[in-house]
């Protein structure tokens, strides 16, 4: 073999041929994918919330501005967390092709973009307010495995590149470069990706090793029995056969929205709260504490902030738990706190009006079952705040950790760092449930219906008009209480042709609900739903 047909086959004076734009772009994509899988096992030993992808996305949420963050929930509801977890994969994705692509003579600017994942990682997981030296481990693990894979890639890559160079040798030359390329860099590329996802899948499992589930099915075997039940619901409290909800919505369909990318997974039997603050005495409860204090069950109906005009983010159900002012009362409230600051497991915070829980009758609760069951996981299980009257945002704090007394002049709870007010109490609203928007019904006769709430003061009258003429009375379910919403119905004559109904209620202290259109930030969604349908 002569000095020419040497260099055709390894490459100008004997280096070897630069590797494929595909190849190069493959071993950075699954290195990358690597990198990920093995940060997620290491979280799942180590701490679940530790996770690269779960802090990056969190740090996400985090630094997202109000507006952009009430769109995303308007435009993807309870999935707008996973369409951010997909985009933080894809932007992985072009990152890796990008740099892949770039790197065929040299591994340094793929090596770089993981190092730099990896920097990123460990500044997410730094910035987490329940951060702690063991997160690192994750965040440590995630960038190695990656440029490890990625070396280990490029070798085969290498190979195949020989191969090819050999391939396209002069047909006189009779020696054979052994088949170890293609094949070797297909093998070893799925290999990587196959590993990747079982480090990945091993983590999740791991990560649900706490036994929140085991926990909650104890508990259910227990079943968890009110001392003071809620009244029947009585007939008649819901228009459900005319379009309405259901009165109680079943766990299943109860509204999320929360920043928690995973619900955080507590054992009931570890689960702790401490009292603290501005009281008489510190206070630590633990799951048995509270169930050797009177239980009771409550109807109540809770409304996310987020909810537009007509939105969907309102839901009803009957929680069990101890009564929050007999709590603080036993720690001892001082008379110049103001606000109830609270913590989840996660870090989130949360500022509650003082005079809102302790007002009489307030209903305010911790709360440890729902519909009869233990909360669901994702609704706060172990324990969660529940106050009526108030949007969540500053009420409804789930897996509750800590609670402390304090005025709003010395804390500032998560999303009032963001503009949002201080005190949100529910806003007299009402929602059209049927006809749905641009929907057909039948001329001449028709029933339409939906739901109101004024909480805690109570649904007095709903009033509907048709294409902007009189105010009708509608007819209005049996009232329950007035902490949960209250259902209406009426009959209307339409003709044929396009229409446009709107609905407004009025509260038992005479106020009617607004029509001034204004969005949630920062205290809430005003304005009459209106709804366009046709008639035929």
């Amino acid at each position: 073999m002569n000095r020419s047909d040497t260099e055709t086959a390894t490459g100008a004076r004997g280096r070897t041929p630069p590797i494929s734009r595909l190849h190069s772009a493959v071993a950075c994509v699954v290195a990358v994918v690597a990198a990920v899988g093995a940060g997620h096992l290491v979280a799942g030993i180590v701490a679940p919330d530790s996770s690269p992808l779960f802090v990056v996305g969190s740090a996400v949420i985090d630094i997202t501005p109000a507006p952009l963050k009430e769109f995303a929930i308007q435009q993807f509801g309870e999935d707008n967390k996973s369409v951010l977890l997909g985009s933080i994969g894809v932007t992985l994705l072009l990152l890796a092709i990008v740099s892949g692509s770039l790197s065929r003579s040299s591994a340094a600017l793929s090596v770089t973009l993981i190092l730099a994942l990896g920097l990123v990682g460990t500044v997410a997981a730094a910035s987490r307010p329940t951060f702690a030296v063991g997160w690192l481990a994750a965040a440590v693990t995630a960038p190695v495995a990656g440029i490890l894979a990625l070396l280990w890639l490029r070798r085969a890559a290498r190979r195949a590149a020989s191969e090819n160079a050999a391939s396209e040798m002069p047909k006189q030359v009779t020696w054979h470069v052994p088949d170890l390329g293609r094949r070797s860099f297909l093998v070893s590329s799925t290999a990587v990706a196959v590993g990747a996802g079982a480090a990945a899948l091993g983590g999740s499992l791991l990560s649900q090793r706490t036994g929140a589930e085991q926990s909650r099915d104890a508990l259910r075997a227990l079943s968890i029995t009110p001392n003071v039940p809620a009244p029947p619901i009585p007939a008649g409290a819901d228009f459900a056969a005319d379009g309405t909800p259901s009165f109680i919505t079943p766990n299943r369909d109860f509204y999320r929205v929360d920043t928690a990318l995973t619900p955080p997974r507590l054992r009931a039997d570890a689960w702790q709260l401490r009292i603290h603050g501005m009281v008489d005495r510190e206070l630590f409860l633990t799951f048995d504490d509270l169930l050797e204090l009177p239980l009771y069950e409550r109807t109540i109906t809770l409304v996310c902030v987020s909810n537009e005009v007509g939105g969907p983010y309102i839901s009803n159900a009957n929680f069990i738990g101890v009564s929050l002012p007999d709590v603080l009362n036993e720690a001892g409230v001082n008379p110049a706190s103001n606000q109830i600051a609270t913590t989840s497991s996660d870090g989130w915070t949360c500022g509650t009006p003082v005079d809102a829980v302790m007002a009489e009758g307030s209903n305010a609760m911790l709360a440890i079952g729902m519909n009869g069951d233990p909360l669901p996981v994702a609704h706060g299980f172990p324990v969660r705040m529940v106050v009526p009257g108030l949007y969540g945002y500053v009420s409804a704090t789930k897996w509750l950790v800590d609670m402390e007394l304090t005025t709003f002049d010395a804390f500032t709870p998560y999303w009032v760092r963001r503009n949002w007010a201080a005190r949100a109490p529910v806003k007299t609203m009402s929602r059209i449930d049927r006809p749905r928007s641009f929907a057909e019904v039948p001329a001449g006769r028709f029933i339409a219906a939906g739901i109101a709430w004024a909480q805690p003061t109570g649904i007095a009258r709903v009033e509907v008009r048709v294409d902007g003429g009189l105010w009708q009375d509608a007819d209005l379910s049996s009232e329950v209480n007035n902490d949960t919403w209250r259902m209406w119905r009426i009959e209307l004559d339409v003709s044929p042709g396009n229409h446009r109904i709107e609905c407004r209620a009025t509260d038992r202290d005479g106020y009617t609900q607004t029509e001034q259109r204004v969005p949630p930030i920062p205290d809430g969604a005003t304005g009459w739903h209106s709804v366009a349908f046709r008639a035929e």
